[in-house]
C-alpha cells in the first residue's frame, strides 16, 4: 500500500489515459485515495484548505480513474484518468501550459 508522508501525505501525477500527457500534480492523504478508489472519480487533499476536495466538483470537469500505478517506494502515484473537459482551472487541458524558455513561462504550443 501508498506510504504517506509525515503529514499523511504523496505525491500524485495525474496523467490522460488515451494521451499519457501530464495533466496535474495534487497531494493525496488517506481520505482522498480512499474516495477515489470507491468512487472512480480523482479526489485530493487541498492544502490551503485542509480538506478533502474532488476535482471537477464546482466545474463538473472530473477525473475518471482509469488505474493508479505506485511507484517503487510507494510514496507517490500515477492516476490514468478520462478528464471530462479541461484539468487546469485556467481553462488549459493540462496545467503544464507553459514551458520555461530562459527566464521567460512560454505558452506550450498545442
Amino acid at each position: 500500500m501508498p506510504k504517506f508522508d509525515d503529514k499523511g501525505l504523496l505525491c500524485a501525477v495525474v496523467v490522460d489515459h488515451a494521451s499519457r500527457a501530464v495533466l496535474m500534480v495534487a497531494f493525496m492523504d488517506a481520505e482522498a485515495l480512499a474516495a477515489t478508489r470507491a468512487t472512480g472519480l480523482a479526489h485530493f487533499h487541498s492544502r490551503s484548505r485542509g480538506k478533502l476536495w474532488q476535482k471537477g466538483e464546482s466545474s463538473g470537469h472530473v477525473l475518471e480513474v482509469e488505474e493508479i500505478l505506485v511507484d517503487c517506494d510507494q510514496d507517490a502515484l500515477v492516476l490514468s484518468c478520462r478528464p471530462a473537459g479541461p484539468t487546469c482551472h485556467t481553462g488549459a487541458p493540462s496545467c503544464f501550459y507553459r514551458r520555461l524558455d530562459g527566464d521567460v513561462l512560454q505558452p506550450v504550443k498545442t
